[in-house]
């Protein structure tokens, strides 16, 4: 057997394989015989049928099979062995049918290379990694905030921005009268959180009215035309609810206000864990770090991006050999139109060039993703999960174990794995270069993020 590898431009090449049948008889042979084993042919018991009438009747097509096996075998342990990184897999330089009398054959085989990179991700590289200032102002606005997550609700002498609303609500005629008929829309003990209208002007009606006072709005605006809330609110049909258009008077008989939760040991335990709190200034300092850790993703995010732009900047540029390219994808996608493909390639070579890098990166770091980066993935989608349905600081075992259950659904884990890998290639990367830390104000973090949107 002779094997060659020619290269045939900066980003193709061509390996040539010749065989005789010195390099595939044998294996002829043994197919043969494998045949003559398990296989009942007609008019011979089972394995007693001769070498040669197995050539007769088979000989062809196993020949074919065996020089086809040998020959695809010797060209991927010669890559294997030379080191030669390929894009895709090899293809056959043209397609031909063998003249099975003849005994020596040539085949060749063409092969998309991997470019040469010579990616540099050192401290030499200086990369910034943007942090968002948490002010004071932040601080206050996410205090209120868990104030009125784990405040009360308690009787009110006027409605507020965070009212709840009881009482009656009474149909109106088109003079203002309250309606009477028996096709007439009436709710004895009606409620409304005027803070979830659509429509605020009728939200504002009710702003500052007391326990008695009388409300004139409209619940069709009220709800900006959303048959369900219209019917919800009104407790009557959906059918009959899209055709409400009229006023209503709301005569209120109760307020409910959210009354803040104060602060002190029980607030504390309620927001960040039993006895983890307990002064003014260690809550106030928890609280900084909460918002730091709430902002911390976008940082990263933006890193992600930068590191992504600097290599598609500086190593975009690769040479790559696009009709080959074209052929493997082909090969690949047999539903896939060549057509299609043209006109397409342009605008799918960015993503070709980035699985390039990245793979490059991966491989230059030692980047793996283990089974415990699976299920801390797994973890963290979980308790955002929970979090969701407003439970917080749940314990560690209920994480775990909706975490395993998110696990078990295979195609969700191809998901986590491919996020994994992401999320520690620019771990790695960072590691790797010369970080610039860079401390920014909220709205210059969103001009920074906005540029990067723009440029992609």
């Amino acid at each position: 057997m002779n094997i060659t590898f020619d290269k045939t431009g900066d980003a193709s090449g061509k390996i040539t394989v010749s065989v005789t049948p010195e390099d595939y008889e044998a294996k002829v042979t043994e197919k043969l015989k494998e045949i003559g084993k398990k296989h009942t042919i007609p008019g011979f018991r089972k394995g007693h049928i001769s070498l040669p009438q197995l050539r007769q009747r088979f000989g062809r097509e196993v020949k074919s099979e065996a020089i086809n096996d040998v020959v695809i075998n010797a060209v991927f342990d010669y890559i294997k062995e030379n080191n030669i990184k390929v894009l895709g897999q090899p293809m056959p330089a043209e397609a031909k049918e063998i003249d099975l009398n003849e005994k020596d054959y040539t085949f060749s085989y063409d092969i998309a290379l991997w470019p040469e990179l010579n990616i540099v991700l050192d401290k030499t590289v200086n990369m910034p990694f943007y942090t968002i200032e948490v002010t004071d102002q932040m601080v206050e606005e996410q205090d209120k905030a868990l104030r009125e997550r784990f405040g009360a609700q308690v009787p009110g002498e006027e409605v507020d921005a965070k009212a709840v609303v009881k009482g009656s609500i009474m149909e109106l005629n088109a003079d203002g009268t309250v309606k009477e008929t028996e096709d007439a829309i009436q709710v004895v003990s009606g409620i409304v959180a005027p803070f979830l209208f659509k429509g605020k002007e009728e939200a504002d009606k009710f702003l500052g009215k007391k326990v008695n006072d009388k409300v004139v709005f409209n619940p069709a605006k009220a709800a900006d035309g959303a048959v369900a809330e219209i019917a919800s609110m009104l407790n009557i049909d959906k059918d009959k609810a899209a055709d409400v258009k009229a006023d209503f008077e709301f005569v209120i008989s109760e307020i409910i206000v959210l009354k803040l939760a104060e602060h002190g040991q029980d607030f504390y335990d309620d927001v960040f864990g039993k006895d983890k709190i307990h002064t003014e200034d260690e809550y106030k300092a928890a609280v900084k770090n909460m918002i730091a850790a709430q902002l911390a993703p976008n940082s990263f995010e933006l890193f992600n991006r930068d590191a992504h732009d600097y290599l598609m900047k500086t190593y975009g540029g690769m040479k790559l050999d696009n009709e080959l390219l074209k052929r493997w994808m082909l090969i690949s996608d047999r539903q896939m139109k060549a057509e299609d493909l043209d006109a397409n390639f342009e605008g799918m070579l960015p993503g070709i060039k980035w699985e390039i890098l990245s793979g490059e990166v991966a491989d230059m770091l030692k980047v793996e993703v283990t089974d415990d980066d699976l299920l801390g993935r797994a973890k963290a989608i979980a308790a955002q999960q929970l979090q969701q349905y407003g439970m917080y600081n749940m314990d560690e075992e209920t994480v775990t174990d909706m975490a395993r259950r998110i696990l078990a659904d295979r195609k969700f884990k191809q998901q986590i794995a491919s996020q994994c890998e992401d999320f520690k290639m620019f771990d790695a990367i960072r590691a790797a270069v010369n970080v610039e830390q860079k401390e920014v104000s909220l709205d210059e973090f969103k001009k920074l993020a906005q540029g990067e949107n723009a440029e992609a």
